[in-house]
């Protein structure tokens, strides 16, 4: 089925279930509502289908490798075939590895540690902190934020034309931004990397999530994402990709499960003889539940179907964007302009008003979750606001009372589990907010704007 055709049919745009959804949150005002969970950007929600898989195997719970139980030799299949799913679902290379690691975050941070030595990596200042901060070990060209796609893949390659052409270097990029929601030419700045000797790895975090992502087809050489935001539960993530550098590096964490052999030396040292395979970087118990979480919520994904799916979130960008878009107030910011493609995240900001004043009440008067900060992209939310880069700020609120100048945006983020009911009574509230003000007042409690009691 196309895309057209799905979004078309409107039987099939319905949200996937995920836990939670049936929660009820008290209203400052009185009163109880059905929570609007719209800051999947920061965490999704578990998808129902992955935690009763999770159930399903809990009794069975075993250690994994070289146990000789019965429940042992369980989970190690279990585990061991959550890679292969893993692998299909990213439309991985032969030859490529999948590593379970902890979130995006690490991932990103081993990936860090393995780099060859006199690496030179280049990123955006776009992107999340978890891309932006890692490479603390190599030489490192921070490249600024292009404003439309062709002018991302034009400083990358100017910067990647000015670098040592013998020494290894790599590209980060991200697939979706978490402020903007909007996507990056991936394709062509792998294109962009290759044709200068570079590698590349994708930040997906924001990408998995909402659109089909084939480590083939793009043509990155490594990938990254978490769980918690594939409606997984939290402590668990992938990076997937080519095995050489992987292979060729001391192990990201040291023992059991990354070894191989290890013997004492007559001198009274040991050595180490360390796996070849995504063990090597894995060392000690893994989390066996994550990654089959993830396994699990790989395969729902790709059963429900990516047209329908994409199709649906297409659905609710238009109904919120419309509705943002009729308060003069509201301000949506945006790298590449309000026709860029995007994933079912925007940031904004209201005239008038403290971001995490506005935010607070979205909570505490409506019952609906968003975020307010800087969403751990601090460059690009400051060049997106216009802000001096030296101004101080956090990821969570400023120390800014209710009325006063906000630093920081209001993200609504929101996919596969949403109902049009969430963010049809968000562009309400947002409406109401900006015309009527807010029904309560509030304070600033340790950074936070908070009801005031």
């Amino acid at each position: 089925m196309s895309v057209s055709t799905a979004a078309a049919d409107q039987s099939l745009c319905t949200p996937l279930p995920v836990l939670g959804r049936d929660v009820t949150v008290p209203l400052v005002t009185g009163g109880e509502v059905t929570y609007a969970a719209l800051d999947y950007a920061a965490s999704a929600p578990a998808l129902q289908r992955v935690w009763d898989d999770v159930a399903a195997y809990a009794p069975y719970y075993g250690s994994v490798h070289r146990g000789a139980g019965y429940l042992s030799q369980l989970s190690t299949d279990l585990f061991e075939n959550a890679r292969g799913t893993v692998a299909e679902f990213l439309d991985c290379r032969a030859g490529d590895q999948v590593v379970f690691t902890r979130s995006t975050t690490d991932s990103l941070n081993l990936l860090a540690r393995v780099v060859p030595a006199g690496c030179q990596v280049f990123v955006f200042e776009t992107e999340h902190h978890a891309s932006l901060l890692p490479w603390q070990h190599a030489e490192v060209t921070y490249l600024d934020a292009p404003r439309t796609p062709g002018q991302a893949v034009q400083i990358l390659e100017r910067a990647l034309a000015d670098r040592d052409p013998y020494g290894p270097a790599l590209v980060c990029v991200t697939g979706a931004s978490n402020v903007t929601g909007e996507l990056w030419p991936v394709r062509e700045l792998a294109a962009a990397a290759h044709a200068h000797g570079a590698r590349i790895v994708l930040d997906a975090a924001q990408l998995a999530p909402h659109h089909p992502v084939s480590v083939a087809d793009l043509d990155v050489d490594w990938i990254a994402f978490s769980g918690h935001k594939l409606y997984a539960p939290f402590g668990s993530g992938v990076l997937a990709g080519r095995a050489d550098w992987l292979r060729a590096a001391e192990p990201y964490l040291a023992g059991g499960g990354a070894s191989r052999r290890v013997t004492r030396r007559e001198d009274g040292g040991v050595d180490v003889e360390w796996h070849e395979s995504a063990a090597r970087h894995e060392a000690g118990s893994p989390n066996v539940i994550g990654a089959y979480a993830i396994a699990s919520a790989c395969k729902a994904l790709a059963e429900a179907g990516w047209d329908t799916l994409v199709a649906r979130e297409r659905h609710l960008i238009d109904k919120v964007r419309a509705g943002l878009a009729e308060v003069p107030e509201v301000r949506v910011l945006s790298l590449f302009g309000d026709d860029a493609p995007r994933v079912g995240v925007l940031s904004f900001v209201v005239q008038g008003w403290n971001s995490s004043h506005f935010a607070a009440a979205l909570s505490a008067e409506y019952g609906i979750g968003v975020r307010d900060g800087l969403f751990c992209a601090h460059p690009l939310v400051r060049t997106l606001l216009g802000t001096d880069p030296g101004t101080q700020g956090e990821c969570g609120a400023p120390e800014a009372a209710p009325g006063e100048k906000s630093l920081n945006a209001i993200r609504v983020s929101f996919g596969a589990g949403t109902p049009d009911e969430h963010v049809e009574r968000f562009v309400n509230a947002v409406r109401e907010l900006v015309r009527d003000g807010a029904k309560w007042r509030y304070r600033t409690e340790e950074g936070r704007c908070v009801p005031a009691v």
